[in-house]
């Protein structure tokens, strides 16, 4: 019985930081387990966050130039956690930082040049997991499902609660999974505009007042009457999402109120196909209190948060997983989630 390390490397929309998991995998009795010996965020070093932040609005040259820069700084950032820990990682698999995510056009983008990370470190690194998804047809997420399955399938829902909430479930014996809806990636937003670099444990939202008119117009965005498979960018949230928010004029408290609630609502809607299920939640809107009580309330379903590491880097856990699939040239896509032509082993290999 092998036991592979691989480190996961996760940067999410929120720009809080980078996610290092160092993760150890066994195969046994037809099963996956893993451990996670050593996990840390790193923070974005604010000249880093403005580079990423502005990073759509690039020329081609400049987006380039980052992506390699990128590729650096991840790289020395993976030394340091390595040499740190005394680490002896078999694999790097990195998701990277998503720039550009318009599967409906036909492509999406993850910086964080892959050579680069191997070079920097001498160790074999897995990237680029989404682009071969959307080439053959597919969303190019959400790809967590299949680690989903095949690592925490003892659950009815994998709730993700990130920049957007993500949801998955098997269904006549398939995997399914889909965006649900914006959370951090506009919470932390509003938050941020009263001076907060979010909103703990909800209090902002709490001390608001819901506004049914804004509620309503939310929830009756298409996006949410969409069939799956479906994802969610950053684009969406700023040509969709926000203009919706705008012409109301309410007071930034009850904005994240309202907002709050319609998240809730939204995965209400998309778990009562088993009322009285196990719900996994993950992610750092597992931390919001006052939004897993509405999410509570609204679903009646027994919720499980499972211990903080795990919350904290679930993502990087199971891109570890994906990365190490790949290596081992096994399906780490499923055409049921992505709606891909056919399941597949998605990501670029770049030796170390």
């Amino acid at each position: 019985m092998r036991k592979y390390r691989v480190i996961g490397l996760m940067s999410g929309t929120s720009l809080d930081g980078v996610d290092l998991a160092f993760c150890e995998f066994t195969f046994a009795t037809g099963k996956w387990k893993f451990t996670i010996p050593v996990a840390v965020t790193y923070s974005y070093p604010e000249e880093w966050k403005q580079k990423l932040a502005l990073a759509h609005g690039l020329t081609a040259e400049g987006l380039a130039r980052l992506n390699v820069d990128y590729g650096k700084f991840l790289g020395k950032l993976l030394n340091q956690f390595i040499k740190q820990h005394h680490l002896s990682p078999d694999l790097i698999a990195s998701h990277g930082h998503t720039v550009f995510h318009r599967p409906e056009t036909g492509f999406t983008l993850q910086i964080g040049s892959g050579p680069e990370i191997a070079a920097q470190t001498g160790i074999t690194t897995v990237c680029d997991f989404r682009s071969q998804d959307v080439a053959l047809g597919g969303q190019g997420a959400p790809l967590v499902p299949l680690g989903d399955k095949l690592l925490f399938g003892e659950y009815d829902f994998c709730l993700n609660l990130g920049g957007f909430s993500n949801i998955s479930f098997d269904e006549n014996g398939l995997r399914k999974a889909y965006d649900i809806c914006p959370v951090n990636i506009i919470l932390n937003r509003l938050a941020q505009s009263l001076g907060h670099e979010f909103d703990t444990d909800g209090k902002l939202a709490a001390s608001g007042t819901i506004h049914l008119g804004l509620l309503e117009a939310l929830n009756n965005l298409d996006f949410y009457v969409q069939p799956a498979p479906k994802s969610l960018g950053r684009e969406w949230v700023e040509m969709v999402f926000v203009p919706v928010l705008d012409p109301f004029e309410l007071a930034v408290h009850d904005q994240l109120r309202t907002v709050s609630e319609h998240i809730a609502v939204q995965i209400s809607r998309q778990t009562q196909r088993k009322p009285d299920g196990k719900l996994f939640v993950t992610g750092g809107g597992a931390k919001n209190v006052f939004l897993m009580n509405r999410i509570k309330a609204l679903t009646g379903h027994q919720i499980i948060v499972p211990n903080e590491k795990i919350i904290d880097f679930k993502e990087a856990l199971i891109f570890a997983f994906l990365g190490l699939l790949r290596y081992k040239s096994k399906f780490n896509c499923l055409a049921s989630v992505t709606g891909a032509a056919r399941d597949h082993s998605s990501g670029a290999i770049y030796s170390g």
